[in-house]
């Protein structure tokens, strides 16, 4: 690594030295310093950066609650009105792509033509989702068989989880909550405590795009979180894309209350099964 790269990994660090990464509920940045936290690492020093704090069951429950309560209104949201959400939070990623690739680079350590590159990735997903009012067209066939006609339509499910791993911060979610939004779910994202803050930052900017308040959601944790959002009665879908220790049996928890599910560890299947829940038939 150049002396130059350092110093901006140093540098974009520095900026948030002793800096507690916020959740975001409703809308809103909620920093909070519980006695459950994790530290977050300078990759180039390998000193403490700063802390992200472990929700609470109350905030796990106020953000599946934000999302719950804004579902009414954003399902009911016309296709075209998400869409054009989505067209706009596109347009904000590639105007912040260069500090969203600092940031990603200051938690995780990879190369900032690297972090550009999973953005890039990501961003892939946005674009073929701000398509959504042509892939939710439903189908009609007449007489299929003797006086029976045959239609089907897409409807969204509710609150969708998403847990996503600490090596693609932003790419992975990105795979997720683009096409879960705009199918007209609500989202709470639990990305790795490992580097917390570029889901934040995503956040920000979908709040920047126009979206709701409470449509789309984000709290750090570890494994006991993560059981909690599967276990959550009002969750109606989970895709995750790593394992914690547990992962399988907190997965099938969540099946037995009849939820949609999607585990992925297949990059080549991942994007199938997080547009599958999307639409109300995950794998």
């Amino acid at each position: 690594m150049s002396s130059s790269v350092a110093s901006l990994l140093a540098s974009e660090i520095l900026t948030l030295e002793g800096a507690i990464v916020p959740h975001w509920i409703g809308g809103k940045a909620i920093a909070r310093q519980g006695d459950r936290r994790a530290p977050v690492y300078n990759p180039v020093t390998g000193q403490v950066a700063r802390f992200v704090p472990f929700a609470s069951k109350e905030e796990v429950d106020a953000a599946v609650n934000a999302a719950n309560a804004q579902f009414p209104s954003w399902s009911a949201t016309p296709p075209l009105r998400r869409a054009r959400i989505l067209f706009r939070f596109k347009d904000l990623i590639e105007r912040e792509q260069n500090r969203l690739a600092r940031i990603i680079s200051a938690e995780h350590g990879k190369t900032i033509p690297d972090a550009t590159g999973e953005l890039l990735r990501g961003l892939e997903v946005v674009e073929f989702a701000c398509g959504i009012p042509q892939l939710l067209k439903g189908e009609y066939s007449d007489q299929v068989g003797t006086g029976v006609d045959s239609f089907s339509f897409r409807q969204p499910l509710g609150t969708v989880v998403g847990i996503t791993p600490f090596n693609f911060p932003a790419m992975v979610p990105m795979w997720m909550f683009p096409v879960a939004l705009a199918c007209g779910n609500t989202f709470v994202l639990k990305p790795s405590e490992r580097d917390p803050s570029t889901a934040v930052h995503l956040a920000e900017l979908l709040k920047e795009a126009g979206l709701p308040d409470g449509v789309f959601n984000v709290v750090h944790g570890d494994g006991e979180v993560v059981s909690q959002l599967i276990r959550h009665p009002q969750v109606a879908s989970d895709q995750l894309r790593w394992f914690y220790p547990g992962g399988r049996i907190d997965l099938s928890s969540g099946h037995r209350q009849r939820k949609t599910g999607a585990s992925t560890r297949g990059s080549q299947k991942s994007f199938g099964y997080s547009s599958g829940c999307g639409f109300g038939s995950g794998s």
